[in-house]
């Protein structure tokens, strides 16, 4: 299998683990009735240590730490990309557990492209 091909399949797979650890901290924060920018802020600098060894030592192969700084950027610019997404949802009538499932798709596939390009190339 070409490198490309099982570097995106595990990135699916530890984007999976991940995308329930964070919606679960998400869903928690909400629940729990914090406003969903603040639920959605809190949960993604909770995963960005989490995520940060499981995509850099399980998908890009990295155990850099010093790269954290660039995957830090990542996720402040997917966290607001996400929360773009997550008010058009709302906007259009959707509540914000179903807009945040939603942008989820989105939001992984640019975090793979920038995690690729920018902090793990």
């Amino acid at each position: 299998m070409h490198r490309n091909h099982s570097q995106i399949i595990r990135f699916l797979f530890v984007g999976l683990l991940n995308t329930i650890f964070g919606y679960g901290i998400f869903v928690i924060l909400l629940y729990s009735g914090i406003h969903h920018a603040i639920s959605l802020f809190f949960s993604t600098i909770i995963g960005i240590v989490f995520n940060f060894k499981t995509l850099g030592t399980l998908v890009f192969k990295s155990t850099n730490n010093k790269l954290i700084y660039r995957f830090f950027f990542v996720y402040f610019f997917s966290y607001f990309a996400n929360l773009i997404l997550i008010n058009m949802f709302h906007m259009i009538g959707l509540n914000f557990y179903f807009s945040a499932a939603l942008s989820i798709a989105p939001i992984a596939l640019l975090s793979y492209l920038l995690n690729r390009r920018y902090v793990f190339n």
